[in-house]
């Protein structure tokens, strides 16, 4: 593949996309998927490649972003058929091990495979089904390129993480745990597109701090770092061949 003709990026949070819409001064689009599913684009022009954000936007009963995974599956479907995208990256924020080299608003890669955590299904065939562990696209000349750290991601539906997460997340050698990476990585195995992770640290798993607590203190500095970082990102998969910022796995 040449240069890329549609880059999708999904975010589940407004506040985590508005200061890279802004900065990038994207022009807003009017109902991508219908009014009611509430899900947000923006786009832009970068050179000859169409930048397209979709934001997974906010929901009409509860009335708070839809964060997670049911909401990440939707949005990536949606978007691959409406765009045919000939990339798909996740960008947001995560929570994250110090033990393995993680801080607060350290902006990372992803690198290997994407898997989910919490979903328990002890029976033959589906045990493999619930982690899921799908491909994530080899971007480590865009880490060193940027002088970003990569790390695995772990997926779950919940902000928090219990014991037996803790165990399965660190089993699978994860760094990064978030809420919408694996579903997005599941939706772009099955149409064959390929896909990536950016993420900031909001919180650190093995600290005495509870997530909540960490996230909401944390938010805005991982933002700003995700914003900073992502526009490079961006900038380079927009005006680059494929092959000049991932290898083959």
């Amino acid at each position: 593949m040449g240069r890329h003709k549609t880059l999708v990026v999904l975010i589940s949070m407004q506040q985590e996309a508005t200061p890279i819409i802004r900065a990038l001064a994207m022009r807003s689009m009017k109902d991508p998927f219908g009014k009611v599913l509430r899900i947000k684009g923006f786009e832009k022009k970068i050179q000859n490649t169409r930048l397209i954000f979709i934001v997974q936007g906010i929901d009409p009963r509860f009335g708070v972003e839809t964060v997670g995974t049911e909401a990440a599956t939707l949005a990536t479907q949606l978007a691959i058929q409406t765009f045919n995208p000939n990339l798909i990256l996740n960008a947001g924020t995560a929570g994250a091990f110090a033990s393995r080299g993680a801080k607060i608003a350290d902006v990372y890669l992803s690198k290997g495979t994407c898997s989910f955590h919490g979903r328990r299904i002890p029976i033959p065939g589906y045990q493999e089904y619930g982690v899921g562990s799908y491909p994530l696209l080899n971007v480590s000349k865009l880490a060193s390129r940027l002088g970003l750290k990569q790390g695995i991601i772990s997926t779950g539906s919940s902000l928090d993480m219990t014991p037996s997460d803790k165990t399965q997340i660190e089993g699978s050698g994860a760094t990064l745990k978030d809420m919408e990476a694996a579903a997005i990585a599941y939706v772009a195995d099955l149409h064959r597109i390929p896909m990536f992770a950016v993420k900031a640290v909001t919180d650190l798993l093995d600290s005495k701090t509870p997530t909540s607590e960490a996230f909401l203190k944390n938010f805005k500095r991982a933002t700003e770092a995700l914003q900073k970082h992502l526009i490079s990102v961006l900038h380079v998969c927009a005006t680059s061949p494929l092959s000049a910022f991932s290898r083959r796995t």
